[in-house]
């Protein structure tokens, strides 16, 4: 199950906000850690697990997966087998709920007809993020930041600004407070793959991103990325290197065979 590397961070960092998302009030699940785990005598893993403290049986695991910007035509077939072959090998005492996040509806490919059981059925929530209410963002810093994975490019610099101004005033912890704004500073390097770090980083009047520790997170991810684009809209390597302000052996790194 390979729930989404820039999914997998935000929850990692904050996973209050997927119970932001799924509407899960219970203050109890503060309790649940954010894992990976193997499926024993397989060759995956599960990336997107929550899982509840022992104590709380009643609680249910929660099996996440985030399709951002693709459409993967097998997908239910993929991710209900993982979860049957986890359920399988652990035997877990608690119950279970499955949960996929869309970007856009577009990339939901539906149930198949052997699963439409699932329809309707709390076991499985699906969630399309372009389709939430505006204003649910102003509930939480949570809610706001998924919001700001499906915003628009040329609203998203004054929603990612003022972001970061409202987690400066409502967070009182300095370390929550900046690993918050390292989160938005990712997701617009995400957003904005034709920028280099330093535009990004005035966009978001935060200076130059390379000083930061979000930069070097995001760096490898962006780059393996963009690299292949960008050279297939006809830019060379040293175009590249000089865009983003890299050496040029660092842009080789990325450079498919069949391209060098």
């Amino acid at each position: 199950m390979k729930t989404d590397s820039l999914f997998f961070r935000i929850f990692k960092t904050f996973p209050s906000a997927f119970f932001d998302l799924i509407d899960e009030t219970d203050p109890r699940t503060a309790t649940y850690a954010f894992t990976s785990q193997e499926v024993k005598q397989t060759a995956f893993r599960i990336d997107g697990i929550f899982m509840p403290p022992p104590r709380l049986r009643q609680f249910p695991i929660y099996f996440v997966e985030a399709q951002a910007y693709r459409e993967e035509a097998n997908f239910y077939y993929r991710f209900f087998g993982e979860i049957h072959l986890y359920l399988r090998d652990y035997q877990p005492a608690h119950p279970w709920q499955a949960v996929v996040i869309f970007t856009e509806k577009r990339f939901d490919p539906e149930l198949p007809e052997c699963y439409s059981e699932y329809q309707n059925n709390p076991r499985l929530q699906r969630i399309y993020l372009n389709r939430l209410p505006q204003e649910l963002g102003e509930r939480t810093l949570g809610l706001a930041l998924l919001q700001l994975l499906v915003t628009k490019q040329k609203q998203a610099p004054a929603k990612g600004r003022a972001l970061i101004e409202r987690s400066r005033q409502e967070l009182t912890d300095v370390t929550i407070q900046r690993n918050l704004i390292e989160l938005i500073e990712i997701v617009f390097v995400y957003k904005f793959p034709e920028l280099n770090f330093q535009e990004i980083g005035n966009m978001l009047g935060l200076g130059d991103l390379k000083q930061t520790r979000a930069y070097r997170e995001a760096q490898e991810d962006i780059l393996e990325k963009t690299v292949p684009l960008l050279l297939q809209n006809g830019m060379t390597v040293e175009q590249i290197a000089q865009h983003y302000n890299f050496p040029i052996e660092t842009i080789r790194q990325f450079v498919q065979p069949e391209a060098k």
